[in-house]
Parts: C-alpha cells; structure tokens; sequence
C-alpha cells in the first residue's frame, strides 16, 4: 500500500499501538487493492474461478441434505413397489453422496486455484512495506525498534491472506449458505423451522461477538507482550558485543524473563477466556438442536412432516452449525488480522521526509575530479535539540579536502547528513555542481558521493559481498583492485577462504582497522565524486588510525573529500578547516592560518597537543 494510496489514520508512534482502530469496508478496500496490485499469475481468471467453487460448494452443501431427506421418505411402504422404492433410493442416495462430495472438494479446488494469488498477495504486501520502511527518514530508524517493526510487517502482510480466506473464503460464504438453507426450511418444512433457526443463530451471533470484543483486550495484551519480547531479543542479539562485555547477560535474560512472564499471563488469560467462549457457544448451539428435533417429530406425530424431512431439517442445522462453530475464534481472529494490516498501513502512510522532487534530474557530468560542494546559508534545526546548523557557508571546491571540526553538538554530523541529503536544510541550501540537492534525483546522488563512517555497518555476509554491496555489477577484478586500494589485499589473502570468508554479525569477527578498510573499499568501488570521512578513525587505536590515514590520504587524491575530525591531528594537510560551534562558523581557514589566529581552533588544538 503506497504512500498516496491509503488512509493516513494514524500517527508515527501508532505504529507499535497494539490497539490501532479500524474501519471493516475502508480495510477492505485496502485490501482489495492490495489484491489487485499482488501482480499473480492468472489473476483475472483464478479470483472469478474461486469465487464460483465457494458458491458451488455451498449450494451443494444446502442441496445435499435435501436429496437424503428424500431418499429417506422414499423407504416408506406407501410409497409404491418395492422395486420403484429401491431405485428412487438408490438414485436419490447417489445424489446425495455426490452432492456431498462437491460440497467437501469445492474448498480445496478453491484453494489450489487462488494460493497463488493470497501467496502474491502476501509477499507484495511485505514488499512494498519493507520498502517504504527504508525509505522512511532517518529519525524515524533512530527511534524505532527493529524487532518490533519486523513483527509489524510480518503480521501486516501474513494478515492479508488470513482476512482473504477467512471473510472472503468463510465468513461471506457462510452467510450465504444461511440464507438458502432458511428459504429450503421454509420451503420444503415449515416457517417455524426457519425461525428457530434464524433465532439461533442470531443469539450465538450476538454472544459470540460480544464476548470476543471483551476477549480483544486480553489479545491485544498478548500481542504487546509478543512484541515486546520480540523487541527485547532482537536488540539483545544486535548488540550482543555490548551485552557480553558489561557482563549484562544475566540482566538481559531477566528482562527477556520478565516479558516472557507478561507473555504467559496475557496466554492463560486469553486461552481461559476462550474456553468461556466455546462453552456457551455449545449451549447454545446444542439447545437449538433440540429445539428443532423436537419440533420436528411434533410434526412427524402429527403427520405434517415424514421421517426424511426430519432428517433434513437436522442436517441442514448440522451443516450451518459447522462454520458457525468456527465464528468465535474466526472473528476475534479477523479483528486482530484487522488490526495487524492496520498497523502495517499506519507504517505505509507515514510520509518519507527525503523524497525525489517531480523535476529532480540526475546529475551533470563531472568535467574534473571530484565536484564542487557549497553550502549557502544552510540552516537545520533538530525537533529535539537546541542546536544544529545556522547560516552556514562554505565551498569545497573540486578536488580539494575540507575538514569540519568542533566540539560534540556543533553541527558536524548534521553537515554530513545534509551532503548525503539524509535530511534537507530548513533555511538555504546544499549543491552539488551547482544543482541543489532537492533537486537531484536520490539514485543519482548516492551514486556521486560516498560515506566512511565511524562505526562502518557491515552484513552477515562475505568480505566480497560487503565490499561489492557499493556496486553490485562491479566485477571481481573491480572488487579487488578497491580491497587493494584499501590496503586490503594481504589481510585477505591470509584469510582461510580468502574473499569468500564471512565477517560475521555487523562483521564481529573483523578487527576495528579492518572493518574501518572494507568501508573504505566500498567507497572507493563506488567510485564517488564527494567522499566523506564521518571520524572514520576516531575510535581505533593510534598505530591502526596511522595506518588507516595513510590510506585515506591515497584514496582522497582526485576526489572532493569531507571530512569530520575529532583529533585535529588527522586534518593538518586538509586544504580548509571549517570551525562550528554551536552551530554557526567561527573560524575558517587552513592548519597554519588558523594555528596564527589564536583563536577556537588554536585552543583545540592545544588542548589535544597537551593531551598527548
């Protein structure tokens, strides 16, 4: 469900709300387009194929019961001979048999035919929110919960095909199969039948609903505690790293425990209650049974009715009773299905903060190396923190490195993420070859410039995959020159299954330097114009940031390079140094230059000089 294509009901923080309201023909709906756009083979002939089979199944289902009754009546001795009764009979019970028989085989023809469209169904509804998950703007990644975003989506889309086969494939059908077993009571039996029929099922209809509602209290916890643990699990092996050296494993199980605990609570409510459900449900089921039996033989004792529309009259009971005993759980399941497609709509309808303009364009054609970076009068103000960046100015010119320094809260990772584009200025504007950022189209700027962070992110995947991630279509020999560059090409060939060995989670079987140059190598086989180096070696130790620097300076030859510093060591030979505090530009200029001014920049560096 796209962006523009749905109900925006909720707002960000509805999506891990276990207890999003929904409406059953706007869901529907939702559902229906959802169901048109699963792309499934055969679509336009499997949905009117299946749709026939349930209404074959039923019908035959009604009919059945009718051809034994008859069948049934034609053993009485009045009937004729007993060569005319035995034939009658027999054809009548053939009847019955194969009526029977389509009634039971019409569901599984159903399914076999539509599978493929509930299966499609299902996977384009966790496509397209996966997908708009990542598009989703930085903060929102920042503030949400892994584990639980993936329940969402997982639930969401598994709910598709539930709400399918359970209101289209069930309850719908049901209803239907209800009506025409009421017009054969009232016409083959008695209205009085119909009625008590129609009574019973409007009571267990109305109980039932009304104490499922109740039970959707005791659902909607278990399914805060589900996620909720998934939550806590998901993080705990994320940052499995942290979680062993604070020596927080026991701390860790003891929450995981006392979800799990929240967990089982919310179980043995919601399972005791069920039991409470399906007991009156019997009650009531069964005393309409015995009212219909006993009103049938009064009728037979009378000579009103035969013993074949006895027979009949409780088949056709049996066979609504059958579905019916399914209602409870069918209908509290359909509503908590409604709410798991509701919180994966609430998630599509959250609007990206970063999208393509309607007239974004790729960028020109790099004439030189590197490209021209500027910054004119940006301003960007965080929701949640007094500082970011105010009417800044400043122009990396092609080619060349400039640095942003400062002290912690100045601005230099929101400058970063403005060149990235990662979030767009509030006041002002950042342009790369002299087009605006907003009106680059994203897929062009991403291929243009390239980050190096602190804490490179890699996947459970191999040395080749990580690298290769920048630019799947490189080839091996590209791959490898770029782990070359990044004098990566001797620490590979020690490997036991050299590009092919796995980094491990988030690459934890990786040293820090080495996770440091595999990011390098990935940027540089992406080739960039602008490169940026987010502290890339702030947090190694001072032989393994030497070494690394020296690969950086090689690489940052030919390519417009920003850099974010904390050890001002690391920027000596940058081109220009740009001072934030607070914010706004304080000083700028180059190592020596700023060094004679005496000023920020001279403090800091003096500052660390003592230090070390």
């Amino acid at each position: 469900m796209n962006a523009g294509g749905v109900r925006r009901f909720a707002t960000p923080g509805a999506v891990s709300d276990p207890a999003v309201k929904f409406s059953f023909w706007a869901s529907m709906a939702d559902l229906w387009r959802l169901v048109m756009r699963s792309g499934a083979k055969g679509l336009a002939w499997r949905l009117p194929v299946s749709l026939v089979m349930v209404f074959v199944g039923k019908l035959a289902g009604v009919t059945a019961p009718v051809m034994l009754g008859d069948a049934i009546n034609t053993l009485s001795p009045a009937a004729g001979s007993a060569v005319a009764i035995g034939a009658d009979f027999v054809a009548l019970a053939l009847a019955f048999a194969a009526l029977r028989l389509v009634s039971a085989c019409a569901p599984y023809v159903r399914d076999a035919v539509f599978t493929t469209v509930s299966q499609s169904t299902m996977a384009k509804a966790a496509v397209e929110t996966f997908a708009h998950a990542l598009a989703l703007s930085l903060d929102f990644h920042q503030s949400k919960q892994t584990g639980m975003l993936a329940r969402i989506i997982d639930r969401g889309s598994r709910s598709t095909d539930f709400l399918i086969r359970s209101v289209v494939f069930n309850l719908g059908p049901t209803a239907v199969e209800l009506v025409m077993a009421l017009v054969v009571m009232v016409l083959r039996l008695d209205w009085r039948f119909a009625a008590t029929t129609f009574a019973t099922i409007v009571i267990y209809t109305v109980v039932t609903f009304r104490i499922t509602d109740w039970r959707l209290s005791h659902r909607r916890e278990l399914n805060e505690a589900d996620s909720r643990s998934a939550g806590l699990s998901v993080d705990a092996m994320l940052n499995y790293e942290t979680v062993k050296t604070f020596g927080s494993e026991t701390r860790t199980v003891r929450q995981y425990e006392g979800a799990m605990g929240d967990y089982v609570v919310a179980s043995v409510k919601a399972n005791t209650s069920l039991s409470l459900l399906n007991g009156i449900q019997s009650v009531i089921l069964n005393i309409g049974l015995a009212l219909m039996t006993v009103l049938a033989g009064l009728e037979v004792i009378q000579g009103r009715m035969r013993i074949g529309d006895v027979t009949t009259a409780i088949l056709l009971l049996t066979g609504i009773y059958q579905p019916l005993n399914m209602l409870g759980f069918n209908y509290r399941e359909i509503r908590q299905a409604f709410i798991d497609m509701e919180q994966m709509v609430s998630l599509t309808a959250l609007k990206p903060d970063i999208v393509d303009a309607p007239d974004a364009g790729d960028l020109p054609p790099s004439a030189v190396h590197g490209a021209e970076v500027v910054f004119d009068a940006v301003t960007f103000q965080h929701d949640a923190r007094s500082t970011g960046l105010r009417e800044v100015s400043f122009v990396a010119p092609p080619g060349t490195t400039t640095a942003i320094v400062g002290p912690s809260g100045a601005g230099k990772t929101t400058a970063v993420r403005l060149a990235l584009r990662l979030i767009d200025p509030q006041a002002g504007r950042v342009t790369l070859d002299g087009m605006d950022l907003r009106q680059v189209r994203q897929a062009s700027l991403r291929r243009a410039v390239a980050l190096v962070p602190q804490d490179v992110a890699l996947f459970n995947d191999t040395v080749y995959a990580n690298i290769g991630f920048a630019r799947p279509d490189a080839t091996p020999d590209e791959v490898r020159k770029a782990a070359e560059d990044a004098e990566l090409g001797a620490f590979i060939d020690g490997l036991p299954n050299g590009m092919s060995t796995m980094v491990g989670e988030r690459g934890l079987k990786l040293s820090g330097g080495e996770r440091q140059r595999v990011g390098i190598a990935r940027a540089l086989l992406a080739n960039p114009r602008v490169l940026i180096l987010d502290e890339a070696t702030s947090a190694l130790d001072g032989r393994t940031e030497e070494a690394i620097q020296a690969t950086l300076r090689k690489v940052r030859a030919g390519r417009t390079t920003l850099v974010v510093a904390h050890r001002l060591s690391t920027i000596v030979d940058a081109d220009q140094i740009v001072v934030l505090r607070r914010g706004k530009i304080v000083e700028r200029g180059t190592h020596s230059e700023l060094l004679e001014k005496a000023g920020e920049y001279a403090a800091l560096w003096r500052r660390q000089t003592r230090e070390h």
